[in-house]
């Protein structure tokens, strides 16, 4: 009797890794995205499109760092107690108006601007205000203390963001502190997303036997909005490749990217593959990865393709490895990849050599406080709320064959995929 597998990966034929699939999309894809202004209370999660270059210093002006008093570090005893007059005070958007006098001291605020000729400031806690208006100032403080000099923070004419950069809140709050107000960042990315398949219904609508509602669509626009995406939701389409194919062509003339779940593995209503074909090119098909082998990459009429399998846990770790990357790529994003954080394993696993595999995992302390990834209970790629009540992915590379209780694993955060 024939041996039977219970691996939906097992069948024949050379396998891509994730790097070399990226590096080819590179290759062939550039981006496509044009650029535009936005205000700053519109610029977070934006790409920048030039360097930006800061037009004045941050701080403009030499200023205290505490609440205390500046003096000119020449006036200071070396040894022992220095007592000074007190000449005068300065507050936050004031200014002394003259020069510091030698031997005298000035009370100042944080924030506000050194007197010219004080080099040094004494925090209030270490000095001693004196009934007959001097202080007294301990020694051994060093020149400069608690002193801000102009520029510090940024200076004029330095590239303080560089092209390519998502916007965070406070890279749009450094832009403001130079006294800008908008950016030149690249236009959205427009998205064309739909589903296939005669299985799945539209939430909301009555559900047929046989049928399932459609939830890959939902996860995948919201990740691609939090990218930045303009996405054009397209729907469900049926299992007919000439269906799918007229989709595929009336779509690439006004986005981007069109990204597709479902329909791209072997079966005989599987017509994601052949529609590509037929409407432009294929680039690669299969990934060296579990879940989410069966991946379509390539161009339809000049526009990029993606088609993920329809099983919601390879839709997600498909997106995170290909969509992703691909999306920051065409929007002229710099691309990083997410963050790994090592952690210990509490699972044992097994797994083939030569593909890298992704285990849904929880983070929780150890016995001994140390982090470590607790495997979710169930594997299969379409449990969804594995998802939910996971916090990431566990990365287990293709050289690896088993991983043990106490092993150091690599973590990949949901967090880290918008």
């Amino acid at each position: 009797m024939a041996q039977l597998s219970d691996d939906c990966f097992a069948f024949g034929g050379a396998l891509m890794r994730v790097e070399e699939a990226l590096a080819l999309l590179a290759s062939r894809l550039a981006p496509v995205t044009g650029t535009e202004r936005a205000g700053l209370a519109e610029a977070a999660g934006r790409v920048l499109a030039a360097d930006l270059e800061a037009p004045r210093d941050v701080p403009p002006f030499a200023n205290s760092a505490v609440d205390g008093y500046a003096v000119r570090h020449a006036d200071l005893a070396r040894e022992g107690d220095t007592v000074l007059a007190v000449g005068g005070r300065v507050a936050a958007g004031g200014a002394l108006g003259r020069p510091i006098r030698p031997g005298e001291a000035i009370r100042i605020f944080t924030g506000a601007p050194m007197p010219e000729g004080a080099d040094t400031v004494f925090m209030q806690e270490d000095a001693e205000a004196l009934p007959d208006g001097t202080v007294r100032l301990p020694a051994g403080l060093r020149r400069g203390a608690n002193a801000r000099e102009a520029g510090e923070d940024v200076a004029a004419g330095s590239v303080i963001l560089r092209a390519g950069r998502r916007l965070r809140p406070q890279d749009v709050g450094l832009a403001a502190s130079v006294g800008l107000t908008a950016l030149e960042v690249r236009t959205p990315l427009r998205v064309a997303l739909f589903s296939t398949g005669d299985e799945i219904a539209e939430p909301g609508t009555p559900l047929a036997p046989g049928r399932l509602y459609d939830s890959n669509r939902f996860t995948l626009a919201a990740l691609l909005r939090c990218l930045g995406c303009r996405v054009t939701d397209l729907g469900i389409l049926p299992d007919r490749r000439e269906a799918v194919a007229a989709a595929l062509a009336a779509a690439a003339p006004t986005h981007d990217l069109i990204l597709t779940s479902g329909g791209v593995s072997t079966g005989e209503e599987d017509h994601v593959k052949a529609a590509v074909e037929a409407a432009g090119s294929l680039f690669l098909w299969r990934l060296a990865i579990k879940p989410g082998r069966p991946v379509a990459m390539g161009q339809v009429g000049g526009t990029a393709f993606v088609g993920l399998p329809g099983n919601p846990v390879a839709v997600m770790v498909t997106f995170a490895h290909i969509v992703r990357p691909l999306a920051l790529h065409l929007m002229g994003a710099a691309v990083a990849p997410p963050a790994r954080f090592a952690v210990r394993s509490a699972f044992d696993y097994r797994k083939k050599q030569g593909r890298r595999e992704y285990v849904r995992a929880s983070l929780a302390p150890g016995a001994d406080g140390v982090t470590e990834a607790r495997k979710f209970p169930r594997e299969g790629a379409g449990i969804l709320s594995s998802l939910v009540e996971s916090d990431g992915l566990v990365e287990l590379g293709e050289e690896v064959r088993a991983v043990a209780p106490g092993e150091t694993v690599a973590f990949l955060p949901f967090s880290e995929l918008a």
